[in-house]
């Protein structure tokens, strides 16, 4: 029953993104055409927001540290919260006067083209790994409740995401994303009175587990450390600021973002309690990241149990197609017409989109069946894209001196050093800070430094 669900299902998806599709022009594919309400750019947003890490992942963690990891789908909402109020209007703006369709443009109108192509290799480099994250824990999904082996479920999952994305892009993801939305958080909130032990969590746990295990700060690798990691990149993720460049006016955008802000805030402590529940019945797992399977599979009705795992195939398919729309838009208007072509038409840009988008699913399924650990994976993610945008997308938004080489120096900054950090500590870190926060305060000191020696306005010929 569960696969004949997921089959269907996923045939539902790709036939609606198609039919959604059918009259899809270029600025329909990049920005949907300006025109998203308020609930499709919250629905498109929470859809890409939560995927595997905001479900298996934290899961894992909650299992393996308790109340803390809520701080990893948190994050993500006070991140949203600045994106909402402060950084979604202001680029919206900007965006719909001057016709940007990708950050890549913002940062070209702002700093120059060797900034675009820089966060281009930079967006190629770190959205690979979110992207085969979603695949492992799709095909470890898979393989743990319907007995399908691991490849063959990163390349289910990779190919439902990329067919219905490279159908009509952001329009019809928009579309195909509310009624994600919609299985996503039924599915994982009816999971849970099923799963609630009947004597109660508290004594139900196994006696080893640590004190710190209901602490909200702090207890193992998890806790408001997520913050730093994970906050930044909801505020400038290329991905998402494209998205909001598809609202209709900058309300919508405020509106919008809140919505999904609030959406994960509540949603944080969901898949933090079904990891701990998952502790109560399965106290000895090799891999913490099963957690979230192994209670699907062996403590809930069969029909919940199918359902549960069709709201997590939702939630990692919509995650993994956000990743591609990230990609192949980036490829089609920051390199292939920022650089390679400036004279492209629109339909050469929507030919080389679509193809950047195949070429790049097939990258993350083989990346997927290579990697490992779905938080390690999209750790690396979040590192460089906060380390290599954040402070430099700021200034251009914030800082008028700022000119091409200041943020050269923050985003060359921030990678080097975020780099360095994890290689000599093995991702651990100095004095209790974690590499990217190292990486975002050498950021920072570049901009500062630079500016100081430039007393000038500076464009993006400076």
């Amino acid at each position: 029953m569960t696969l004949t669900l997921l089959f269907v299902y996923a045939a539902a998806l790709i036939a609606l993104g198609w039919w959604s599709s059918r009259t899809a022009t270029a600025s329909d594919f990049f920005v949907a055409g300006r025109r998203l309400s308020p609930a499709l750019l919250a629905g498109t947003l929470i859809a890409a927001n939560i995927g595997a890490g905001s479900t298996v992942g934290a899961a894992g963690l909650g299992y393996r540290d308790g109340l803390a990891a809520w701080w990893w789908v948190g994050s993500a909402g006070l991140g949203s919260i600045v994106l909402a109020l402060v950084v979604g209007p202001r680029i919206w703006r900007i965006a719909a006067s001057e016709d940007h369709r990708t950050l890549g443009d913002f940062l070209k109108a702002r700093f120059g083209p060797e900034v675009r192509a820089l966060m281009a290799a930079l967006l190629w480099f770190g959205s690979l790994a979110i992207l085969a994250a979603q695949l492992i824990a799709l095909g470890g999904l898979l393989q743990t409740v319907a007995g399908v082996p691991r490849a063959w479920g990163c390349v289910i999952g990779g190919v439902v995401a990329t067919l219905y994305f490279a159908t009509g892009g952001l329009l019809s993801s928009a579309k195909v994303n509310a009624v994600q939305v919609c299985v996503l958080v039924g599915g994982l909130l009816l999971a849970l009175p099923f799963a609630w032990p009947a004597a109660g969590l508290a004594v139900s746990l196994p006696a080893d587990v640590p004190v710190s295990y209901w602490s909200a700060l702090a207890s193992g690798g998890s806790g408001i450390v997520y913050l730093a990691l994970l906050g930044p990149s909801f505020i400038v993720s290329p991905g998402l600021l494209q998205k909001v460049y598809g609202a209709r006016d900058a309300r919508a955008v405020r509106i919008g973002v809140l919505l999904n802000a609030v959406v994960l805030l509540a949603f944080a402590a969901v898949p933090v309690l079904l990891g701990m529940l998952a502790r109560v019945s399965h106290p000895v797992l090799d891999n913490h990241e099963l957690a979230l399977p192994m209670l699907l599979r062996d403590d809930l009705p069969p029909w919940l149990g199918a359902l549960a795992l069709t709201a997590l195939f939702s939630a990692e398919v919509s995650t993994a197609d956000a990743v591609l729309f990230m990609l192949s838009t980036s490829v089609a208007r920051d390199l292939y017409a920022g650089h390679l072509r400036p004279a492209a038409t629109q339909d050469e840009q929507l030919r080389v989109v679509r193809g950047a988008a195949v070429i790049a699913g097939a990258l993350g399924v083989g990346i997927a069946i290579w990697a490992g650990s779905i938080v390690r994976t999209m750790g690396l993610f979040y590192s460089v894209l906060s380390a290599g945008l954040f402070v430099a997308v700021i200034a251009g938004l914030f800082v008028p001196r700022a000119g091409r080489r200041h943020a050269l120096a923050t985003m060359l900054a921030g990678v080097a050093t975020t780099t360095a950090m994890h290689a000599a500590t093995a991702g651990v870190g100095l004095v209790g800070l974690a590499p990217v926060v190292w990486g975002l305060l050498a950021s920072t000191a570049a901009l500062v430094v630079a500016l100081g020696r430039a007393r000038s306005p500076s464009g993006p010929s400076s």
